[in-house]
């Protein structure tokens, strides 16, 4: 990857599959105080099915997470915010896409994977949105440089 964020392989190459670099730019949105805070702006990020595995260990349906975004973690601009590095991503299917990456947010590290689909019963030219994520504490001696 070229630089936090920034789809590309190994090389510092720009990532050439469209899905995969969607996939990555809806994650970091997700991670922007300004969509965080926006019920709107989350639901077209998120798959009505869409489920999470929370860092916490607690399990979040769509319209759990729609309603709780906004008061979380990293959902002010003047806070914390969460530091995201070391995506990696694999396409599964055609509009399928597995992103895993590590965030920092407020001296808490975790890691992080997220599965993005293109639903194929929406609207043409609807994109992808993330069906499932999960959150997993990384232990202090865990923390890999």
């Amino acid at each position: 990857m070229t630089a936090p964020g920034t789809p590309g392989d190994p090389d510092g190459h720009a990532c050439a599959d469209p899905d995969i670099a969607e996939a990555v730019a809806g994650e970091l949105a997700l991670l922007d105080p300004a969509v965080r805070m926006s019920r709107a702006s989350a639901a077209e990020l998120l798959d009505p099915g869409f489920v999470e595995v929370g860092a916490s260990g607690r399990r979040w349906t769509y319209e759990e997470m729609l309603a709780e975004l906004p008061e979380m973690s990293g959902a002010t601009e003047a806070g914390p915010r969460y530091e995201p590095t070391a995506f990696a991503a694999a396409l599964l299917a055609p509009g399928v896409v597995h992103l895993t990456y590590e965030t920092l947010l407020d001296g808490r590290r975790a890691r992080r994977s997220s599965l993005w689909r293109r639903d194929p019963d929406a609207p043409a030219g609807t994109g992808l949105r993330m069906y499932y994520h999960q959150g997993t504490p990384v232990p202090e001696a865990d923390v890999q440089p």
